[in-house]
Order: C-alpha cells, then structure tokens, then sequence
C-alpha cells in the first residue's frame, strides 16, 4: 500500500514577509509515497487491454512501413521536434514551430541563442535525443539523470540539471508552501529508493510496452524526483521505453502532441493513478484503467497524425523534384531534398554537415533550391544568412492546428467517459 507522510512545513519568515497569508503559512502537509512497481500484480480492464494492442498495432505498423522509407530519419527529426514543442507547451514553455526552427538554425551557425524559451525547448530536443540514442539493452539510474542534465543545461536552473532534489516540492497551490497543494510527491530522501525501482520495472518485459511506459510514466510523476523539468523527463522515458522494447526502433509516435491537447483529461488521469490504499481495490484499478487506456488512445492518435504528416511531407517533396528536375540520384541536390524534412531551416555550413557533400557542391544545391522555390533565403538571429521551406514549414505549423482539437483530423478522441472515475 502506498505511504501517507506527514511533514511539518515552517514558514521563513524573512523569506515570506509581505507575501499574502496564504504564502507566509505554517501548516502540516501529507506527502505522497507510491507503492513500488516491482512485483506489483497489474491487471487492466479487457476493454483498456483491446485499446493497448490496437496502440501497439498501430506504433509497429508506422516503424515497419517507415523502414522502406529513405527519409526516415529526417521525418523523425521533425517529429521529435513536434514533440518536444509539445512536451514544453504542457509545462507552459510556448514556441511556435517556426521560432524553435529558427533558434536551432542560429545555434547551429556557432552563435548563442538569443530566444530564451526557445533555447530551453532545444535543451528537451537534446534530451530526447542524447535518451533515445544512449540505451539499448537497459535503462539506468545515470541515463534518467544525464537526459535531465541535457534538459536544464543553459537553463536558468542549470546547476539542478542531473540532480536528484534534495528538498519537498509540490504541485498547485502557493510557491512558497505546500499547504494548498493539488499534489505533495515523496519526500527527498525517499525518492532515489524509488527511481532504483522505477529504473527496474523499466527493463522487466513482463507486461506490453505500452502498459509499461504508461505505468513508468505515471510513477515517475509521482515520484517527481527534480526541482524542475519533471514532466519533459517523465515523457522522455516514454520514449525511452518504446524504443528499448523494439516496438518504436525508427520513429516513436509524438505522444506529447496529443497529450498537450488533451491536457485536462491528461493530468486528472496521472491524478486518478495516486491511489490511497489497496493496489487491487476497484479505486485503485479504476484509476489505473483510465490511465493506460487515455496513454494507449494517445498512442494510437499519435501514429495517425505522424503518418498523415509523413503523408503530405512525401507529396511535398515529389512536388519539389518536379520543380527542379533533373534530380541525379545521390547528388548533392538530391541528398539536400531527402534532407529537407529534418531541417526546414538550414545554412550552407549546417547542410554541408548534413550531407556530408563539399562547399562548392552544397552551394550550387542550395542555389538550384532557391531558384525553383523551394527554398527562400532569410536571416536567423542578427545577421546570419540561412534557408528556409517554408511551403514544409507550414505544413509543420498545420499539424499543430489540427492537434488543437481534441480528434483533430482523426476521430480520436480522449476516452473519459469509457472507464469510470472513482474518487
């Protein structure tokens, strides 16, 4: 059974003078400590376990028909770009896809970024990335620390990057205390216990992928065992998981896409999660029923909207080669439009690192481009000369439109009513 902790919360009250009463509080505070997940009996609901397999399905469908692809890799780039953009809107990071092109275009050209939002969202691009490409047979306690590193670093909070917290948080309420809190996670000195647990559940294979990563992504919430950056970290693991599983090795569904829309339903399910006794009493399965099923229905949107943007990326491109035929296969202009999709926004030096071609080759590329209008030449930050498509970047900015609603172009909607809600 989960723990129930009472601490006593002192006010500072050189720190809190002048603040409201509800900021200069003392008050007694329950901390939540969640049951283990290793050697925790999980069953699901015969409905929510139908919703997984068609999750499962649909993620390795996309992986198998991405691998006759040659653009792979840049479609999975612009997709864990989408994806990240996402995964900080629902931490209240908002960049446009355009602004966070842009950013990266400059760092790319040597100089520092100047957009500090966007700069943060380039650290949970770093994350995911350094996370997806780190593990392969295991999932460690150093890997969940070294992608939070990536995350906070050049962050204002960069010397908590990587760093277990040594302090109470807590989710809503006042700044200063947690005696209004929505959410008080375990105390600090309970937390590393609990990602060595978490670490273990993640490399067990007993249960689906999906269920697994739904379930890893729900404890390390509750867990929240940083000052800041938890939830990015938290869906990083998602991807994590997928991949180490072998069910996502090309391209993992944007999740976080859907979750960002979906945020209500999101948080009230993770919240559904934090049960007060009995793992197998019908409060506690409820809650982790509605879970799974709402990260399943996620999963299975997101492989819709990646393949429907994957989709239009390829019709974009067919239209580009018409545009500047001849294309010679495997020459610098061919590479640079296989490219594209991966990065929207390039200058010459970036476009040379990314087709490996030389100087003079990848500047009569990028010319020949720019004459069919493919590309259209700009500035990025100061004074940095680079290129954009814009004719991709709007279809990158259209994706997002359409994740506005709840279906989007899909049908796919959150399942609240399916499982009911027991408080």
């Amino acid at each position: 059974m989960p723990q129930i902790v009472t601490r006593l919360w002192e006010s500072d009250a050189d720190v809190t003078a002048g603040l409201p009463r509800r900021d200069r509080r003392s008050c007694r505070y329950e901390a939540y400590v969640p049951d283990p997940l290793m050697g925790r009996a999980i069953a699901i609901d015969g409905a929510v376990a139908a919703d997984v397999a068609d999750a499962e399905v649909a993620i390795a469908r996309m992986n198998e028909q991405a691998a006759t692809l040659a653009d792979t890799e840049a479609l999975a780039r612009l997709l864990l770009r989408a994806e990240s953009v996402a995964s900080s809107r629902i931490e209240g990071l908002e960049v446009g896809p355009r602004r966070l092109l842009e950013a990266e275009a400059e760092r790319h050209s040597g100089a520092r970024v100047s957009d500090v939002t966007a700069a943060e969202v380039l650290g949970n691009i770093d994350a995911m990335v350094y996370a997806m490409e780190a593990v392969d047979s295991e999932i460690r306690l150093d890997h969940l620390l070294e992608t939070h590193r990536r995350l906070l670093a050049g962050s204002r909070l960069a010397t908590s990057g990587g760093q277990i917290r040594d302090v109470q948080n807590w989710i809503g309420g006042s700044s200063y205390n947690p005696c209004s809190a929505v959410f008080v996670p375990p105390p600090p000195e309970m937390v590393r216990e609990l990602l060595v647990d978490l670490c273990a559940f993640c490399n067990d294979e007993a249960l689906p992928a999906v269920v697994q990563a739904a379930l890893a992504h729900a404890q390390f919430e509750t867990i929240h065992p940083f000052v800041d950056g938890n939830g990015r970290t938290g869906r990083a693991l998602v991807h994590l998981i997928l991949r180490r599983r072998g069910l996502a090795p090309r391209i993992v569904p944007p999740v976080s896409l859907v979750l960002a829309t979906w945020s209500s339903d999101y948080v009230d399910a993770l919240q559904d999660t934090r049960y007060r006794g009995a793992p197998d009493a019908p409060e506690a399965r409820s809650g982790l029923d509605r879970w799974v099923g709402l990260f399943a229905t996620a999963c299975r949107r997101a492989v819709s909207d990646a393949e429907a943007f994957d989709a239009r990326v390829r019709e974009l491109e067919d239209s580009w080669r018409a545009r500047v035929a001849p294309v010679r296969a495997n020459s610098a202009t061919d590479l640079l439009l296989r490219a594209l999709p991966g990065a929207p926004i390039l200058t010459v030096k970036s476009a040379q690192t990314l087709i490996g071609r030389s100087p003079v080759a990848v500047n009569e590329a990028v010319r020949r481009l720019a004459d069919a209008g493919v590309l259209t030449q700009v500035t990025v930050g100061r004074r940095n000369r680079a290129f954009e498509a814009r004719e991709l970047i709007d279809v990158f900015v259209d994706l997002e439109r359409r994740l506005g609603s709840p279906s989007g172009d899909t049908g796919v909607s959150p399942p609240s009513r399916r499982v009911p809600r027991r408080r």
